[in-house]
């Protein structure tokens, strides 16, 4: 008994948030429509106390439980935190938008917070097994998520496109893992490393079952070639639900990268590096190069975000700590950056109309200057222009890999960023240098938009000061590699 209260412990923030879901989820049945925003006040409350209690644990050194299936280590407790932040930015945006559309209801948070959940098991995972559990716990909440819109045809047919896909990924990750299990007879990773440099028999076995993985984790991602989700799925959720699911699950993904490629299969480095490296450079051209043609805003989004992924990859390519810190530096900049510009567009919008075309943002400098002020900054910063954030997060993945000595996908990078800058800047162009094709009439929320203003300002701060981030990044990678 006395063992397993420190073991309860360090699960204390999942076994939290798992209570109040199902507790919002019941509030949620028993108050009218003009009571909603008791469940989002709950909600809110449930990550500032999951944000104590994590910090609470502490760092210092890896901690385990449960024979060693559940690790926090100072990787966990940067994503957790990361998490919790985003979720509550993510509601405080949703709020007015989805109140005024009546999907504003304990459903929504408890869906959530289940996929929170399902994000923090990847997150602090040893066990292929426990792993596995939190990926179907997320995929299953963001297939009902996605539908949360009943009436809307174009959020069921999203819906059926990502269960299908995820589904098809989720049993091919699986399966990787079942070659992994086979190998070694462990579902732990460290284990599973151990045996692999031990043995060097029935190679192609783990290779084989390492291409699944890579696979698997590749489709949460959205990279090519297995983004063909991301587009349809981020058109046709409702706004909130596409930032949603463009943000929190990338950091479950990213966790997975670095528990099995840097903890478990290192071994196989060859192997994955060439796998990540074909996936970069293809997500990054592909991404910014399809961008372009696109009309509609989300639709641009998403190809955005596949090229950024990209990014993301060419630094876990690289397979060194100071990579693998570039990469989650550069994840936490593209999170900043797609919570912006998501949350702009779900201030634009109203309950009758919402923005979809790119055309619809012209001349918004003439009717809402503030708002087309914020939106600049978040165009720079995604296009890479100093000072924004989103200048150093490109510059430190881009000199990681030129440290390499391999010079040839740097510049393929570089080349790519350059194509990503005509659809980000030619927004700027239709918001101060075009007519207004059409008013945009909106009442200013003022908590939204001033966290939406300290948001915006936060990537000029940062990218003056890029030193915080990175430092922080670097703490979290080391205390865990």
């Amino acid at each position: 008994m006395t063992d397993l209260i420190p073991q309860l412990n360090l699960l204390l923030p999942e076994i939290f948030i798992a209570i109040m879901a199902m507790f919002i989820l019941l509030v949620g049945l028993f108050i009218d429509d003009k009571n909603k925003h008791i469940s989002y006040g709950l909600s809110q409350f449930t990550l500032l106390c999951a944000g104590l209690i994590t910090a609470s644990i502490g760092f210092s050194q890896p901690q385990f439980a449960f024979n060693d299936m559940f690790i926090f280590d100072s990787l966990a407790l940067f994503l957790k935190m990361m998490s919790y932040i985003t979720l509550s930015i993510v509601f405080i945006y949703s709020k007015k938008y989805l109140f005024d559309k009546n999907l504003l209801n304990g459903e929504y948070f408890s869906l959530s917070f289940f996929v929170l959940l399902g994000v923090m098991l990847m997150i602090s995972s040893k066990n292929l097994l426990l792993m596995y559990m939190g990926l179907e716990l997320l995929s299953l909440s963001l297939y009902a998520l996605i539908a949360l819109n009943r009436d809307d045809k174009k959020s069921n047919e999203a819906a059926i496109k990502y269960f299908v896909l995820g589904a098809l990924a989720s049993g091919l990750l699986l399966y990787g893992m079942s070659m992994l299990y086979g190998f070694s007879g462990s579902l732990d990773l460290y284990t599973i490393g151990n045996v692999i440099q031990t043995q060097n028999i029935n190679s192609e076995i783990l290779v084989f079952g390492l291409v699944f993985i890579v696979v698997g984790i590749a489709f949460k991602l959205g990279a090519v070639p297995f983004q063909m989700w991301v587009p349809d799925v981020y058109e046709g959720s409702v706004t909130p639900i596409t930032m949603m699911i463009s943000t929190i699950p990338k950091f479950a993904a990213v966790a997975m990268l670095i528990r099995f490629l840097f903890q478990g299969l290192e071994s196989l480095i060859v192997d994955w590096q060439q796998m990540l490296l074909i996936m970069a450079i293809l997500s990054m051209v592909i991404g910014n190069i399809t961008a372009i043609a696109q009309k509609k805003i989300k639709r641009m989004l998403a190809y955005s975000t596949i090229s950024h992924i990209g990014f993301v990859l060419l630094g876990f390519y690289v397979g060194t700590i100071s990579g693998v810190q570039a990469s989650i530096f550069y994840l936490s900049t593209y999170i900043i950056m797609t919570l912006a510009v998501f949350g702009l567009v779900i201030l634009l919008s109203s309950s009758r109309k919402s923005i979809e075309l790119i055309d619809d943002l012209k001349g918004l400098s003439q009717t809402h200057p503030w708002e087309a002020f914020l939106m600049m900054i978040v165009m720079f910063s995604l296009a890479g222009i100093p000072p924004t954030i989103g200048f150093y997060a490109k510059f430190s993945i881009l000199q990681v890999v030129v440290d390499k000595e391999v010079v040839w996908p740097a510049i393929v990078a570089v080349i790519s960023a350059l194509i990503g800058m005509y659809y980000y800047l030619r927004i700027i162009r239709y918001m101060y240098f075009e007519k207004p094709s059409k008013k945009i009439n909106i009442k200013t929320h003022v908590p939204m938009l001033s966290i939406l203003t300290i948001n915006a300002g936060g990537l000029l701060v940062l990218g003056i000061f890029p030193k915080t981030l990175m430092s922080i990044s670097a703490l979290a990678v080391g205390g865990s590699l």
